[in-house]
This record gives C-alpha cells, sequence and structure tokens, in this order.
C-alpha cells in the first residue's frame, strides 16, 4: 500500500501557532478546562481513561464518575459528542465533570480519525463516522460498571450537536437528546458559515472530488482548514464564531491534539449532509440549547422546529452568550449545565 503523505491547505491563514500556547497543558489528564480533575480521590467525582475499539479503530475515551461511586449501584448515563476541532479534553470534557459532579457516569471520546483515536487518514471529518462515534460510546458506556442502559442521554456540542440529532433518529438507546452551541457540518461546508459561500458549491465539490483522485493516484492527503493562525489575523477575523474559535482552539484552551484541519475529499460526504433534515424522527425528549448572541444560532433555529415528534422539546438560550463562550465562560457554562441537570433528571429517571 503506498504510505500516506499529507499535504495542508491553510485556507486564509499561514503563519505559526505559538509554542507557548501547547505547552500549556500541564494536567496529568491532559485536561486543559478550568477547574479540571487533577488526580482521582477515593469519594470524589474521578476520571477514568478508557479505550475500546470501533469498526476496528481504537477509540480513546473519559468515563467519569460520580462523587461516592459504587459498582454495584445504578447511574444514569450521558454521552457527550465533542465540537468540530474539539478533543475530549477540553469542552466535552468540561460538560462531562459538571455531569458527574450532578451524579450522571459519562463519558467523552475522541472522533475516530481525530484527537488520540486511531484511523487514519488523520482529521477525516465524516458524517457517517462522527454518527458511528456516538453510537460507538453508547455502546461502552452501557455495558460500563454501575451504568443504568435504559437510563442514557446524549449531549452534542457544535458539531458534535448536529450529529447528536441524527444519532438520536435512529438510536433509541438514548432516551433524552440535547444539544449546545449546534452546528450544521453539513449546510456550513456546503453553503459557507451564513450562507456566505453559495456561488462557489460546484467549485468546492470538484475541488474536494479531485482531492479524493489525488489520495487515489499519489497517496496525499490534502486538508482544508486552518493549520496555523498569528494574532493579528485572529483579531481581523469579522465573525464571533471563528474570532473567538481561533483564540480558544489556538490559544487559552489549545490542546496538541486539536486542529481546524479536516481532509478536502471530506467535503464529498460532509457537502450533500444536514443535521435538520428527518427532525421528525426524533421522538425522545428534546433540549437544543444556544447563546443569544451567537452567530450559529440559526442553525438551531432551522432545526428546532422541524422535531415535531419530539415526546417534549425547549429552545432554551443562554442570555449573553456567544457560540465559544458556551465551552469555558463561567456563567454560561453554568447556565447550561443547570438547565441540563434538570432535563437529564427529568427524563432519565
Amino acid at each position: 500500500m503506498t504510505k500516506l503523505k499529507s499535504i495542508v491547505i491553510a485556507v486564509g491563514m499561514a503563519t505559526g501557532i505559538t509554542a507557548s500556547a501547547q505547552e500549556k497543558v500541564k494536567n496529568p489528564y491532559g485536561l486543559v478546562y478550568r477547574d479540571a480533575i487533577e488526580e482521582n480521590i477515593k469519594g470524589k467525582v474521578n476520571i477514568h481513561s478508557v479505550t475500546y475499539k470501533l469498526n476496528g479503530i481504537n477509540i480513546a475515551a473519559n468515563v467519569y464518575t460520580p462523587a461516592g461511586y459504587d459498582p454495584a449501584k445504578k447511574y444514569p448515563a450521558v454521552v457527550i459528542a465533542h465540537p468540530n476541532g474539539g478533543i475530549k479534553e477540553q469542552t466535552a470534557g468540561l460538560y462531562a465533570q459538571r455531569l458527574a459532579e450532578a451524579g450522571y457516569i459519562t463519558i467523552a471520546a475522541d472522533a475516530a480519525y481525530q484527537g488520540a483515536s486511531g484511523g487514519e487518514p488523520r482529521h477525516t471529518d465524516k458524517p457517517a463516522s462522527r454518527i458511528e462515534d456516538i453510537r460507538g460510546m453508547a455502546d461502552f458506556i452501557t455495558r460500563y460498571s454501575g451504568v443504568d442502559a435504559n437510563r442514557l442521554g446524549v449531549l452534542g456540542i457544535c458539531g458534535g450537536g448536529g450529529y447528536t440529532l441524527k444519532a438520536a433518529q435512529s438510536d433509541k438507546r438514548f432516551k433524552a437528546v440535547a444539544t449546545l452551541s449546534m452546528f450544521n457540518s453539513g449546510e456550513v461546508r456546503r453553503n459557507g458559515f451564513q450562507n456566505s459561500q453559495l456561488k462557489t458549491i460546484q467549485e468546492r465539490l470538484k475541488q474536494a472530488s479531485d482531492a479524493r483522485a489525488e489520495e487515489v493516484a499519489s497517496g496525499k492527503i490534502i486538508y482544508a482548514g486552518v493549520a496555523n493562525i498569528t494574532d493579528e489575523e485572529i483579531a481581523k477575523i469579522p465573525t464571533d464564531l471563528y474570532r473567538e474559535g481561533y483564540v480558544y482552539y489556538y490559544r487559552t484552551y489549545a490542546h496538541p491534539n486539536s486542529t481546524f484541519l479536516y481532509t478536502m475529499s471530506s467535503l464529498l460526504d460532509l457537502m450533500t449532509w444536514d443535521a435538520a433534515t428527518e427532525m421528525d424522527l426524533i421522538n425522545q425528549p428534546l433540549l437544543m440549547m444556544a447563546g443569544s448572541k451567537a452567530d450559529t444560532k440559526y442553525m438551531t433555529d432551522e432545526a428546532f422546529p422541524k422535531a415535531i415528534n419530539a415526546k417534549s422539546k425547549e429552545l432554551f438560550v443562554i442570555d449573553g452568550a456567544t457560540h465559544i463562550q458556551t465551552y469555558w465562560k463561567p456563567e454560561y457554562v453554568n447556565k447550561a449545565v443547570a438547565k441540563l441537570i434538570g432535563f437529564f433528571g427529568e427524563n432519565l429517571k
């Protein structure tokens, strides 16, 4: 087999990530979020690094158990799907820890082909794979000691939110479905953010097709996304999502396993997919949360009304929050967590 090579197309940006951002990861579990667990103490919330196979690929995950965890007892559990470009050590881990503090067994895993999980080519980002990642977390956690498989919830953040909607449409092991700052990856890759690239859809599909052909012909993997960026370039970005996102991922909450890259050929799948279709298949209770100032809120607003068969549904607006601020800012995280605790508490009895 031809050894895969990779070349990067950094869309719009081309300079180096500061080394200091990567050197900030000092937590023994690699966690970069605020107030993260630094050691497992008996009687308190603990973190457990686990690996498991999913379709032949090694998946790296963290399981969080609540204070006083007793494997002989039964606990509700929540699967948490991370954002695009994110990993389990960032906001997915933060929400996993906070829900564990509320009495849930939680799991946050790196998507296949991403983070510490296996899979080649690296940074493949196809909807079918991301949806399967969520099902795989359910497979693992429902067999974890102490988990009541009949009380399983799911939370998807950003791109993980879009994939969570799709997973819940068919996988009825999930008894309650929540999203935070949902990002419809297919719509954005197809139409551009805020429908800014409608005129170049065919051109970009051609680029994706050419990238696929190049993979077959030479083994080279062409990447889209932003590999590197300077502070000056960040400051000039007009949209909150990307400006604050680059600060979050490449500066304040940077982790060497986290990147904005994805294979150009992934667009063949992404651009023909949409998180907001078949929403009528969701018959579980549904909670969708978004910041009032999030420039991505339109995606939640598009999907939410289509869930006409949800057992119950609520659109919870976090006043004052932007998309990225729901990942880390304490006042907004606290509001989201409080809402999640109430939602899962009611629906995972």
